[in-house]
């Protein structure tokens, strides 16, 4: 299959007029140019690389963690429809019963998955070893520290589908949690966080390279009398090592605040997820937060999800396209940075940018088309329609 006249995103450079070829689900060329004899004619639309996010809970009214196979195959295809080609479906705190049948059900759904769903290589644990003051929209009943015993149960449940795990540093046990998963090839991610800019130097010594959904939940500069002590978003900036993660949805951070992000931080250690939970897709109305059967109300108005009382977000509603718009028109990125911060950088943070994050040959043939006004044309996964 051959498709021409497309805006090609490369990692270097946009191809404004150019072909790409397909064949056994993989790209087999990418040259400048309109070719006459091309199955598909873009029509001058964007064609980039599928969105590749490593923190979703959701999305057409499904969560992951809602107990059954099928919900997860629900929620992975309606990512998929939005432009998500990849995703690490992921948990919140919840009970081991509740965490364990979703390890069980992601195990089957991906033996079982569909062409039309996005890929699922592993799962992202969001909790239950957070700060109980920056809990957010996390349930209180479950948040525990982390003691070895618990945690090598997990793992041994997962049977190496964790791909990443996300925990506040500074709770009791964390430094010995960071230090013994980090060396199993795991992700770590500091979130829902007080810790101090000391704590954070400590656990990326340990082996903690990322930071959960950043500039939410976590810790900023404060004053103790006269002194000034950094939080976790200055840790941020000031470690290289550290990759922070933007839930680009145009509501959790302000343009301004993006754009300063891009400005003071190495493009190679950004990328955007949409955190979203299972109200993407939709515009408004009551929602559940997790497990339908054990979740907490939302309600969804204003692009995102806020709990009932509207005291804070409660994930949002962003879909793969929205990340990208919200990236190029607020943030004012261009086409290569964005699909470098929601597609490349996520596929090496997860070890898997040989086969997807980039259009290259020889990598599977995961792509989106869109036009100017980021409405999704079309999404491909191997090489084949989904959408």
């Amino acid at each position: 299959m051959k498709i021409t006249n497309a805006r090609i995103v490369l990692l270097d450079r946009v191809i404004e007029r150019g072909t790409i070829e397909i064949e056994n689900e993989r790209i087999i060329g990418i040259r400048e140019g309109i070719e006459k004899d091309s199955d598909i004619d873009a029509g001058g639309k964007y064609l980039a690389p599928g969105i590749v996010d490593l923190h979703t809970h959701g999305s057409g009214g499904f969560d992951f963690m809602d107990g059954e196979e099928s919900d997860i195959h629900g929620a992975a295809h309606s990512l998929a429809m939005f432009g998500t080609t990849c995703c690490l479906p992921t948990t919140l705190t919840s009970s081991d019963e509740e965490l364990f049948a979703f390890l069980d059900n992601l195990k089957s759904a991906q033996k079982n998955r569909s062409n039309n769903e996005c890929r699922m290589p592993g799962a992202h644990l969001e909790g239950p070893y957070f700060n109980m003051d920056q809990k957010g929209a996390q349930d209180p009943r479950y948040i525990i520290p982390p003691k070895k015993g618990h945690y090598m149960k997990v793992l041994e449940k997962a049977d190496g589908n964790i791909k990443r795990w996300s925990v506040a540093p500074e709770v009791d046990g964390a430094m010995e949690f960071i230090k013994d998963v980090s060396k199993m090839g795991v992700v770590i991610s500091g979130g829902h966080t007080k810790a101090d800019f000391d704590t954070v130097g400590r656990a990326v010594e340990n082996g903690m390279t990322m930071l959960t959904h950043y500039y939410s939940a976590m810790s900023s500069m404060i004053k103790k009398g006269s002194w000034k002590i950094l939080g976790v978003t200055e840790a941020g900036f000031y470690f290289d090592e550290l990759t922070v993660e933007l839930i680009a949805d145009g509501c959790h951070i302000p343009a301004n605040l993006l754009k300063l992000i891009f400005k003071l931080k190495d493009r190679d250690h950004i990328i955007g997820i949409s955190d979203s939970m299972r109200g993407a897709g939709f515009e408004s109305g009551d929602s559940i937060l997790g497990p339908k059967n054990n979740g907490t109300p939302v309600i969804i108005e204003d692009g995102v999800a806020k709990l009932s009382d509207r005291s804070c977000f409660a994930g949002s509603i962003a879909t793969g396209i929205r990340l990208v718009k919200t990236l190029a028109t607020l943030a004012e990125e261009n086409m290569v940075s964005v699909f470098k911060t929601v597609s490349y950088n996520p596929a090496r943070i997860i070890g898997m940018e040989k086969e997807i994050g980039s259009l290259e040959e020889g990598k599977y043939a995961d792509f989106i088309i869109f036009d100017d006004e980021y409405k999704l044309d079309s999404v491909y996964i191997s090489g084949e329609k989904v959408r």
